[in-house]
């Protein structure tokens, strides 16, 4: 059949790339995750190592860091990914409404590595949820964007400061400048909280560098790449660069706010409020394929 025009993902921490959405390329489609992708839908995505221990995009997540979660089991944001009586739970006890993305956006400012995954402490004080949610819908925004772009003051944005060669060799930082070396070419200023900044156990600058200029294997969709550095290559560079900054400049507030979370929501709070055990039901995905959606030869369509 025709090919399916490419679509935006999310193939690595902050890394957006192109993508054929045809299972016959990919080699662990995950139709469930497809079928709830839209515009409504936001992806959490668990990392490990050092840097933030959730991710959240709106694009479709083809990172292997961990598990992914969509926050909606089903299209057009229905049924969200939580705990049946969660959300409840915490309206009841805190007084306030509680949506789906507050729940996302609290454990995505407080959520710390665990043995058995992520912990998320969950808080009864009304004043902690609204700094821990306002903070959390922040990192959102800047994981997210969506279509905008965050702007550092005017004094600190990055601009290209020595035009970039056709093809950079290597990528380096200037510590004593702050500055970018790619080859020739340099940007600044780029702090060092950009510059260490790290998420999966890698340097989000280096992991993104790397994925656009090391050699693929020949005859492969991967070796397909443009000939030269183009110029959207460099202002998503500019617009990496501020958002790490940002989400940098966030992580301790974070830490401050999960290190000691007042008024403890407790498990068995949630086992005498009926939240806990979760049912089976909730933890697998919820069926949204029809027969029709099949595709030829009895292949599943992803869009």
């Amino acid at each position: 059949g025709p090919c399916r025009e490419p679509v935006r993902v999310l193939s690595g921490p902050f890394d957006e790339q192109w993508l054929i959405p045809d299972q016959r390329l990919i080699d662990a489609p995950r139709p469930e995750l497809w079928r709830v992708a839209d515009d409504c839908q936001v992806f959490a995505v668990e990392t490990a190592g050092e840097g933030p221990p959730l991710l959240a995009t709106s694009l479709f997540p083809v990172l292997r860091t961990g598990r992914i979660r969509p926050l909606y089991r089903r299209p057009d944001a229905a049924e969200p990914n939580l705990a049946p009586g969660l959300s409840d739970h915490l309206a009841a006890r805190l007084g306030l409404e509680v949506s789906p993305v507050d729940v996302l956006a609290w454990a995505t400012a407080v959520a710390r590595p665990a043995p058995e995954g992520l912990a998320v402490p969950l808080t009864g004080d009304p004043d902690a949820w609204q700094r821990g949610v306002a903070l959390g819908r922040r990192m959102l925004w800047l994981m997210r964007r969506d279509g905008e772009r965050p702007r550092l003051p005017g004094g600190r944005r990055p601009y290209v400061r020595a035009p970039l060669p056709s093809r950079p060799p290597a990528l380096a930082y200037d510590r004593d400048e702050e500055a970018l070396l790619l080859g020739e070419g340099r940007i600044s200023p780029v702090p060092v909280e950009a510059w260490e900044f790290e998420a999966g156990g890698v340097r989000v600058l280096e992991a993104w560098f790397a994925s656009r200029t090391d050699p693929a294997e020949p005859g492969t969709l991967e070796a397909i790449r443009p000939a030269a550095w183009p110029q959207p290559w460099t202002s998503e560079l500019l617009e990496l660069v501020t958002v790490l900054t940002l989400l940098a400049e966030a992580r301790p507030l974070s830490e401050e706010l999960a290190a000691d979370v007042p008024s403890p929501v407790t498990a068995a709070d949630l086992r005498a409020a009926g939240v806990l055990p979760v049912p089976s039901w909730s933890r697998r995905p919820a069926s949204v394929l029809d027969a029709h959606e099949e595709g030829p030869e009895g292949q599943l369509a992803l869009l």
